[in-house]
């Protein structure tokens, strides 16, 4: 996914392939089968070229982070105690992000 969301179009799976093999011993036919698995999970979009498929993400990182989180949240049996579990381990800044988001959203609900 790294390598999909630096790139400023779509990749085919020879152009990521050649992209990792500077970082790490990894087969074509690996790479050829995670970006297919990503598609079919629909984390990727692909589009034909030629005979090769060109991938992209199919979201942003902040916006599939953001789904992840709220995957884990409705898994949680308590989602209450799942909440406040996490708040209780965000860093200073991030809490204070945390409330200038709840804030953000408290007031476009009061003024929609």
């Amino acid at each position: 996914m790294e390598q999909l969301w630096a790139a400023p179009a779509a990749l085919t799976v020879r152009e990521v392939h050649e992209q990792l093999a500077g970082t790490r011993e990894l087969a074509y036919t690996t790479v050829m089968t995670v970006l297919d698995r990503l598609a079919k999970k629909k984390l990727t979009e692909r589009e034909r070229d030629g005979k090769a498929w060109r991938y992209r993400a199919a979201a942003p990182r902040e916006e599939l982070a953001a789904d992840l989180m709220r995957d884990a949240l409705d898994r949680a049996g308590d989602r209450r105690e799942a909440l406040v579990r996490f708040v209780g381990q965000v860093s200073d800044e991030e809490a204070a992000l945390l409330r200038e988001a709840l804030s953000r959203l408290d007031s476009q609900e009061k003024a929609g």
